[in-house]
């Protein structure tokens, strides 16, 4: 079975930040309205009322002031007093609870989703940092060829040429090309080779198709004997992908 060239290209998945993600940034609305259901716990409609009264009156006597007239905060807890009170009169004889409020608890249930979702982007982000550092480290030694790619080394990739300023370095590029087209580590799995059409940039795609198709034309080639398709695929990667996709029509 032969492959296309250019190969289909899917949604390139988003990276996680080389970075620690920075705090959730102050949102004066939502202190707002805390405020107003840790007062309003335990009142009654009546309570709610009045406190909703004096909230409108609040909000008439920061309107003749221009730097108060447009106050986030001061507006969320109107709106916040004025949903309370819808809340109480729909249901006659209770008392504001937050813990059953509909709208409460779907708040806090997708706080805590944002906060998870922080929290696995800051995992990610570590396990690249630490795995760029060992990456660089078996460069250091020049045994980076001895290693197996991981499912995320696309990703990894991208943390190491923002650590070299920009430059792709090549003999990253060359270590996953080789592994993409003799399938070894996570390229092993199917999927994890359709993916890669959409991690990995041309370059590094069409010099693995060419890699493909030379192994399987002289078997046994000594991969420093290959060399000169890393050179191909910097060069002209389309061009490297259109002989890749040549070679494989003449052997099928």
């Amino acid at each position: 079975m032969t492959t296309s060239w250019p190969p289909r290209r899917t949604a390139r998945s988003p990276y996680a930040p080389h970075v620690a993600a920075p705090r959730e940034p102050v949102d004066p609305a939502r202190i707002g309205r805390r405020v107003v259901r840790r007062r309003a716990k335990g009142m009654d409609a009546d309570a709610v009322a009045a406190a909703l009264e004096d909230a409108l009156f609040d909000a008439r006597q920061d309107s003749r002031h221009e730097d108060l007239a447009d106050g986030v905060r001061g507006r969320a807890e109107l709106a916040e007093w004025e949903r309370i009170d819808q809340l109480l009169a729909a249901v006659p004889g209770t008392v504001y609870d937050p813990d059953t409020d509909d709208a409460v608890q779907a708040e806090l249930a997708a706080d805590a989703a944002a906060a998870a979702a922080r929290e696995a982007e800051l995992r990610e982000a570590a396990w690249i940092a630490a795995r760029a550092d060992e990456l660089q480290a078996l460069r250091r030694l020049g045994t980076l060829e001895q290693a197996q790619p991981r499912d995320g080394d696309e990703a990894v990739r991208e943390e190491l040429t923002r650590r070299a300023g920009g430059c792709v370095q090549a003999d990253v590029d060359a270590w996953l090309a080789r592994a993409l087209a003799a399938h070894l580590g996570h390229y092993r799995a199917p999927a994890a080779r359709e993916a890669a059409a959409g991690l990995l940039p041309q370059p590094v795609l069409a010099h693995a198709a060419l890699l493909a198709e030379l192994a399987r034309l002289v078997p046994g080639t000594d991969a420093d004997q290959l060399a000169f398709a890393a050179r191909l695929a910097t060069t002209d990667p389309e061009a490297t992908g259109a002989l890749a996709a040549f070679l494989a029509r003449a052997r099928s």
